[in-house]
């Protein structure tokens, strides 16, 4: 097993047992904790094509909201392009140092498809989460923060799904459309008692999770060499374990109305953030009045009268409650 192998195993172990809670909580949402007050309620919707594009020319009447699976009636429609704000988050740790760094850097591409009034900021996470460049136009200087990285702190803990929630407090009180692009393999070693309410905020926030993988370089296979009985068991663990990491990644970005990117090559990482440098930019906004003063978890639907048409957007919202 060579070195980055040993790596990956090494930082995988801890963090199997956290990525499974994080799956288990998905599937089995408990009681919320947190109580908002709320006379409407404000979706953001992503509408794509089988390319990836966004359909424009859409109206109200195209589109239908559920609320717990009972459709309501719209409040509010518009269709929204401004300027992104856009943080870019960025796993710090051994696997991103040692084979994933060529991927971080190349998000340049990310920012040369960036309008000129876009607002970007970077920060990068191991433990905590730590801000590197509070927003800023200057996508020069995105670039220059970009290749000053440091990817030697993470190699204790990687506490993504807590640094997630920590980026989504930040971000709260800006006003506009609200985007994190997340680089990371998708390892998670945050404490399980967390999940509940991180899982709560995510769902709830107006904040959008677009995900690229770091770790597709992680799955190639070994060559040119008869691996061990020894070997052969490791790579099954790495493998089993960046599945995990994938589904936990795909979890994020679904709760807020994100994606998740996969890519396997240069191209494919390219390809992901042109299409992310879209997707910041464009939504439509759509707006219905809460059935009911229940204080509780309500789940969202969207749909759009057309059926070859992909739908993002949150999965839920905390009815006001009683006062």
């Amino acid at each position: 097993m060579n070195f980055s192998r040993l790596v990956a195993a090494a930082l995988l172990l801890p963090a199997v047992s956290c990525v499974c809670s994080f799956v288990e909580a998905q599937e089995n949402p408990q009681k919320p904790t947190i109580r908002v007050g709320v006379d409407r309620v404000n979706v953001g919707v992503i509408v794509t094509d089988h390319s990836g594009h966004f359909v424009e020319g859409l109206r109200r009447e195209d589109f239908r909201i559920f609320d717990n699976g009972i459709e309501q009636p719209l409040t509010g429609f518009a269709t929204i392009e401004e300027p992104a704000q856009v943080l870019l988050l960025i796993e710090s740790g051994p696997a991103v140092l040692f084979l994933g760094t060529n991927h971080v850097r190349a998000s340049k591409a990310l920012l040369n498809n960036l309008a000129p009034n876009d607002r970007v900021a970077i920060a990068s996470y191991s433990k905590n989460p730590e801000l590197l460049l509070d927003f800023t136009p200057d996508k020069l200087t995105a670039r220059l923060a970009l290749q000053s990285l440091n990817f030697t702190l993470g190699f204790a803990e990687l506490n993504l799904s807590s640094s997630l929630a920590s980026a989504i407090d930040w971000l709260a009180p800006f006003p506009g459309k609200k985007t994190v692009v997340l680089l990371s393999t998708g390892v998670d070693t945050s404490p399980p008692e967390k999940w509940q309410v991180i899982q709560q905020k995510l769902k709830t926030s107006d904040v959008r999770i677009l995900a690229v993988s770091l770790s597709g370089d992680f799955r190639k296979p070994l060559k040119d060499r008869k691996l061990s009985p020894q070997e052969r068991q490791d790579r099954v663990f790495v493998k089993q374990g960046f599945a995990q990491a994938d589904q936990a990644l795909h979890a994020f970005s679904q709760a807020t109305g994100g994606r998740v990117y996969l890519p396997r090559n240069e191209k494919e990482f390219d390809r992901a953030y042109s299409e992310i440098a879209q997707l910041v930019r464009h939504e439509y906004s759509i707006a219905f009045s809460p059935p009911s003063n229940d204080g509780q978890l309500h789940t969202m639907q969207v749909k759009v009268r057309r059926f070859w048409c992909r739908v993002d957007h949150r999965q839920a919202y905390l009815a006001p409650a009683h006062r």
